[in-house]
């Protein structure tokens, strides 16, 4: 355990080195600007922490322009439609995250008039914000002394303390001793200092150890074994699940339905298909008509959090639209389809 002493000393390290060398990011207020009386804004806040859930900066950072273009304030968000918030995600993955986005603005904007909570025991009150993205909102924009955690932090704090015990089965261990280190003054500026020494010093596979304000404080540098930690409990093989989808054209347009709100990507538009388990034994008897369908060569292959999915593609023309819902080839980027489905229309050579 570090003294109380040593324990000051690392916050005051680690908050020079982020006021030297802090990332610069889109929705950051860095420490001069905050110093400057700029303040963070929750809404952008908000909008990068659920965007960046399982999806690097480099990524995210387009859309949050994007959206935050087409949406200017929590309000905005709240009165858009729900497809159209669906549409302009698509891309990002996790559908769900795109779905409690909508419904949160919705419930700031209709019963908390449009103002965000300014507690971490408020904000985890509202759909899709859990305790990371709570204390890191409550820190950032409201300089409650919060405890952030994620991924950069638990490799930080795993390496520091040296930690034996097994991620991602052990996330309480990795939450006390982070706490331990918490800083109650400059919360906002500790925890984004905290994670950018994750993201750019202390890196999985090659930490710039001789560059860490930490270094000499560091147990697992000191016994020459940082990249052992942190310690994972091997992953099992993603198990394979197979399936078929139907892409069926007409006068330019194509026949799309929408997916179940429960379940992977709810709410999502995708076309008709099989279930995704075992091979389908007569995929044809699952397609929207009867029809001589081709079978595309090739086949999609999509990675899951939870299983691999590998799909056959068959595609037919028909001359008259039947019943359904019907989208102009020219237009398919405005509607909510995922990766998956992208892959799958790429596949008919009419993307």
């Amino acid at each position: 355990m570090k003294k109380s002493t040593e324990i000051t000393k690392m916050r005051q390290r680690l908050l020079d080195w982020y006021d030297a060398q802090g990332r610069e990011l889109p929705w950051r207020v860095r420490p001069e600007a905050r110093a400057a009386g700029v303040q963070a804004d929750p809404y952008a806040v908000w909008l990068s922490e659920i965007m960046l859930q399982q999806t690097t900066v480099p990524h995210a950072a387009p859309y949050w322009k994007k959206f935050l273009a087409a949406f200017p304030t929590v309000s905005d968000l709240a009165h858009a439609e729900r497809d159209t918030v669906l549409a302009m995600w698509a891309g990002l993955g996790y559908y769900a995250r795109a779905r409690n986005l909508h419904k949160c603005a919705k419930m700031i904007n209709d019963e908390l008039g449009g103002t965000f909570p300014k507690t971490e025991a408020e904000l985890l009150n509202l759909p899709g914000i859990g305790p990371y993205t709570a204390a890191t909102i409550a820190a950032i924009c409201f300089d409650e002394a919060t405890n952030i955690v994620d991924g950069n932090v638990q490799r930080v704090v795993s390496r520091i303390f040296k930690i034996e015990d097994p991620l991602p089965k052990e996330q309480k261990t990795y939450r006390d001793h982070a706490a331990m280190l918490a800083s109650p003054q400059r919360a906002g500026d500790y925890g984004q200092a905290l994670m950018d020494l994750g993201a750019t010093l202390c890196s999985p596979r090659s930490p710039k150890c001789e560059l860490c304000p930490w270094q000499p404080h560091c147990a697992a540098y000191k016994d020459g074994q940082q990249t052992d930690y942190p310690k994972k409990t091997k992953k099992a093989k993603l198990p394979l699940r197979r399936g078929a989808v139907f892409v069926l054209f007409s006068k330019g347009h194509v026949l799309l339905e929408r997916r179940p709100d429960k379940g992977l990507l709810g709410g999502m538009m995708g076309f008709p298909g099989t279930p995704w388990g075992e091979a389908p034994a007569a995929p044809l008897e699952a397609a929207p008509m009867k029809r001589n369908w081709e079978k595309c060569e090739g086949e999609v292959r999509h990675i899951f959090t939870h299983f691999e999915l590998r799909l056959d593609v068959y595609t037919a023309q028909i001359s008259e639209m039947i019943e359904g819902e019907w989208a102009k080839l020219s237009d398919i980027k405005s509607y909510a389809l995922p990766s998956v489905m992208t892959k799958c229309l790429s596949l008919t050579g009419k993307a």
